[in-house]
């Protein structure tokens, strides 16, 4: 079963964080992507850019509405996210449990329901 795992940020978290702190959380993903590729159970992964780089498009009357972001009310968005296939979601919130930035943040475990067009 393939699961997403949504990675959370927070910007004063973050910015609050030692230098050596973040240099942990840095090179800890590089490890559990080292981990996960042997295991095979990575699959895809991306890190996502600034809020205040987003663009929020909606369809009305026939006429696409885009907003600049950052749009968010909250003062946490999304960061970036690692596709896994695991046989479990168990093994799923396991992972999720490894990803350094569950320790400061939230990282979210989401089920796939369905993928088209992309041979993962």
């Amino acid at each position: 079963m393939k699961y997403l795992l949504m990675i959370y940020m927070n910007d004063e978290t973050w910015a609050g964080l030692s230098e050596r702190e973040r240099d942990a959380v840095m090179a800890g993903h590089d490890e559990f992507q080292r981990l996960t590729r042997e295991s095979g159970e990575l699959l895809d992964t991306h890190a996502l850019g600034s809020p205040s780089t987003t663009a929020v498009v909606r369809v009305r009357d026939g006429d696409p509405v885009v907003t600049d972001g950052p749009f968010l009310e909250t003062k946490e968005y999304l960061a970036g996210y690692y596709l896994m296939d695991c046989e479990s979601r168990e093994r799923a919130v396991e992972l999720a449990a490894m990803i350094p930035d569950s320790r400061y943040n939230a990282t979210e475990v989401w089920p796939v329901m369905f993928s088209a067009g992309v041979d993962v």
